[in-house]
């Protein structure tokens, strides 16, 4: 299930939205405003934003480039009915919307159109981005050039970040080789993925293989 941020100004819409995700298996963190918003963005991983438009201060207009600059797709909750507002939402970048008052059944159907789409073409954490449609990279935002090879290894470790994966297994999936000896190849290809991503970025299994370690940290 996934890990969802909430913003909207209204307690009430918060507290209902939480229950709402809480019954379908989502985690909810949920912001008052788009300050609070910010602060959950560098302190939580979030797979979805619902961002309510008109929140007081900061509204969701101006908060979805956080969220979309980071591969989080997100989703605008609006009492506004004029099309030209939809139309600026998308352009944006923002996956969908959907008109207040709402279903919790619609937008649970809608959460989950947007999950399927991007849960097989791209991850984000905090610091990376990987999609593998367009099989692109960004790094803090910044675009990373990486060889057809480093690609596919990269986007193998993040599909699985956070489980032991064997020099074998990676050499069996990546090169398409039926292991005959030599895993020499996956370090040396693991090396130049550290280069380009930070030291941190992968790590080193003692006699067995790597790792993809997610980043939460600003």
């Amino acid at each position: 299930m996934a890990s969802i941020l909430f913003a909207d100004d209204e307690r009430a819409i918060r507290d209902m939205m939480k229950r709402t995700l809480a019954l379908a298996g989502h985690t909810c963190h949920l912001a008052a405003d788009a300050a609070q918003a910010r602060e959950l963005l560098h302190t939580h991983h979030i797979d979805i934003a619902l961002l309510d438009i008109m929140m007081p201060g900061e509204d969701g207009f101006s908060l979805a480039p956080a969220f979309i600059e980071r591969g989080i797709p997100v989703l605008f909750l609006t009492a506004k009915t004029a099309v030209a507002d939809r139309v600026y939402g998308l352009r944006l970048g923002a996956d969908d919307y959907i008109l207040k008052p709402f279903e919790p059944a619609e937008l649970l159907a809608r959460i989950d159109v947007i999950l399927r789409r991007v849960s097989s073409t791209s991850y984000a954490d905090a610091l990376l981005t990987l999609d593998e449609t367009r099989r692109t990279v960004t790094l803090r935002g910044e675009p990373v050039a990486l060889t057809a090879l480093e690609f596919d290894l990269l986007a193998l470790l993040v599909r699985n970040a956070g489980a032991a994966m064997s020099r074998e297994k990676l050499l069996s999936q990546v090169w398409g080789w039926d292991y005959a000896g030599e895993t020499r190849t996956v370090d040396v290809h693991i090396q130049r993925l550290r280069a380009k991503l930070g030291p941190d970025a992968i790590q080193t299994v003692y006699k067995y293989g790597y790792r993809y370690v997610r980043r939460d940290a600003p």
